[in-house]
């Protein structure tokens, strides 16, 4: 007999999916026949698999070594953990408890990976989490801490991680109901003496990855709403803290452009002859947005420095 233990990490789930996750190469009607034969039990009792565990809950599991090892089918996950651990983890945390992780993302890195070979933000938290031993090769087999919010490559700012599935069912639950306040920093275009809430419709071009914004309701086009305060100004270009009501892909970006003011450095949406100017007196190569603010429904609040640069072109 082999007993399993349940950390915090792993708790607030169902046995049944666990099951799943630990014994990768077991299918479900093995693990249930398992359950209902009393080969495998929840705290010395029987189980279904319905119920959901808790931290210091014990599974006992009546294999033989042989049919243990094999229903573990353990080769993948371990690959991959290895692999984790050679990934640099230079990230910088601005928060960070028993559930969650809060890092402040530079800009030109992804936050979740789009090819099998990219290095992410997510790659860098969980090689940070092995490496300060917070997560095990055993653990990781059935659970994946993993970053719960994305930001476009080159912005930069806050991204929140769910490190326990009790954080990532939190955070998810937060940013799903949209309880959690949002805040960005930018530099546009032009002079804005007065804040603003502005309103539109924004379409994506799903093959171009850009999107459009209609002052109209269309057939596609999905509300938004994009809250904006002036902070300074010199006359040419105008810090904005922006507060995303709502939130779509390139929101911001795309929103502030449409009405005259886009975001300096942007490739997609900005001034083009603008961003060479730029892109020669700062070496700008992104647009100047940052993701500097993060309220929770629960009182806590994060913050990110404003990068040293947007000063820079504000002097």
């Amino acid at each position: 007999m082999k007993e399993i233990m349940i950390s915090s990490q792993e708790e607030h789930q169902r046995l049944d999916k666990y099951l799943k996750k630990y014994f990768k190469a077991a299918g479900s009607s093995f693990l249930y026949k398992m359950l209902r034969k009393k080969n495998i039990t929840l705290n010395e009792r029987k189980a279904t698999g319905a119920e959901y565990l808790e931290n210091g809950d014990l599974i006992q599991v009546y294999f033989s070594d042989e049919t243990f090892d094999k229903m573990r089918g353990l080769s993948q996950s371990n690959s991959e953990y290895e692999q984790l651990k050679s990934i640099p983890y230079d990230v910088k945390v601005i928060y960070e408890d028993d559930d969650i992780l809060v890092l402040d993302k530079p800009a030109g890195i992804l936050s979740q990976k789009a090819a099998e070979d990219d290095i992410s933000m997510n790659e860098k938290m969980l090689s940070y989490l092995i490496h300060s031993n917070q997560l095990t090769g055993e653990a990781f087999e059935t659970f994946h801490p993993s970053i719960a919010n994305r930001l476009d490559r080159n912005t930069s700012g806050l991204l929140l991680a769910g490190k326990s599935l009790r954080g990532q069912q939190m955070l998810s639950k937060a940013l799903r109901e949209r309880t959690a306040e949002k805040y960005y920093q930018c530099i546009v275009k032009g002079h804005i003496c007065e804040g603003m809430d502005i309103q539109g419709y924004l379409t994506k071009d799903e093959k171009s990855n850009k999107v459009s914004i209609d002052m109209l309701p269309s057939e596609d086009g999905k509300k938004i709403i994009t809250s904006y305060e002036p902070i300074c100004s010199n006359g040419t270009y105008t810090l904005l803290v922006v507060h995303l009501i709502t939130g779509r892909t390139h929101q911001i970006r795309a929103h502030l452009a449409s009405i005259g003011h886009p975001i300096l450095g942007d490739p997609k949406y900005g001034d083009r002859k603008l961003n060479i100017k730029l892109q020669q007196e700062f070496g700008i190569t992104h647009q100047l947005l940052h993701a500097y603010r993060m309220e929770l429904d629960d009182g806590r609040i994060f913050e990110s420095p404003t990068p040293t640069l947007y000063n820079e072109v504000l002097k």
